[in-house]
């Protein structure tokens, strides 16, 4: 049978940018066909149709015809929209980075039912309001699975000997996972690995997404496992992600502190606006720029 010139699949937005005076270029990630590219033709245009509904952090069911190069978008639809996720800056910073691990891990036009699901329950988890960096962690042990490169937090990834608890352990992410202190290896002053931090890895691999949301843990372990998974992933593939930079960006004191001021100066402005509802409308605020 001849494969028809149209088709619809959902689909979640990956990346995008401007081309041309109004078209834009999507990445995508659907269940069935894998990610994709597609052109939106005219959506920068004031009378595009689809233009409020092909956004990042939402689920889509989109209409795609096949093209040359690209596929042409011709229908959207809002499946589920991850609206509550893009009122927190940091949320939103995440989302945009586990979008960005997602494109990088997948090959065009492979199917990718396991890593859609996985971004999309990231999506929800981030919109309940779950602390972005377990979102984070739990996204990047989960992707490294299914990957087929799960690291090794249960034994040593070169003697095969279970890990005791009164060991000390070792950080490697080219030989996959922990190393004891019995193998030869790097040394510990550098790649270290903390029992708590060892056991919080275990958690995020087994554990239900829900339950490790409670988890009453130190700042300093958060931490240890944060740049231990970055930097296993830096290793599966092969480079770091770009909006780290920003993730981190904003993640400083100074920025939190930044943006609660901008969240107050808001409040108070819609505050007087309804207190004086025939008093001049305040100018708007310039929109946060998020990478794309």
């Amino acid at each position: 049978m001849p494969i028809p010139r149209r088709y619809s699949t959902d689909a979640i937005v990956l990346s995008r940018f401007d081309y041309g005076e109004a078209d834009r270029i999507l990445t995508l990630i659907t269940p069935l066909n894998g990610k994709l590219k597609a052109i939106a033709k005219g959506i920068r245009r004031p009378t595009s149709r689809i233009g409020g509904s092909l956004e990042p952090f939402a689920e889509l069911n989109v209409v795609l015809a096949r093209g040359r190069t690209f596929e042409v978008v011709t229908q959207v639809s809002v499946g589920h929209a991850w609206l509550n996720l893009r009122d927190s800056l940091e949320s939103a910073a995440t989302a945009w980075y586990l979008a960005e691990l997602a494109d990088r891990s997948l090959e065009e036009r492979h199917g990718a039912d396991q890593v859609y699901a996985l971004l999309r329950r990231a999506y929800e988890l981030l919109d309940a309001g779950m602390a972005p960096g377990r979102v984070a962690r739990w996204f990047e042990m989960h992707l490294a699975e299914e990957l087929g490169v799960r690291p090794e937090v249960d034994r040593c990834v070169e003697c095969d000997r279970s890990l005791e608890v009164d060991g000390r352990f070792r950080w490697v992410p080219p030989l996959g996972g922990v190393l004891c202190d019995r193998c030869p290896g790097p040394p510990h002053d550098r790649t270290g690995l903390s029992l708590d931090a060892l056991k919080l890895l275990k958690a995020y691999q087994r554990q239900d997404v829900e339950a490790l949301s409670g988890l009453r843990l130190s700042v300093a372990t958060e931490r240890e496992v944060e740049s231990a998974l970055r930097d296993f992933l830096r290793i599966a593939l092969e480079r770091d992600a770009r909006s780290l930079a920003f993730l981190d960006e904003i993640r400083t004191p100074e920025a939190a502190e930044r943006h609660a001021r901008h969240e107050r100066t808001v409040l108070a402005r819609e505050a007087a606006a309804e207190a004086n509802p025939s008093a001049d409308a305040p100018s708007a605020e310039p929109a946060l720029s998020i990478p794309t």
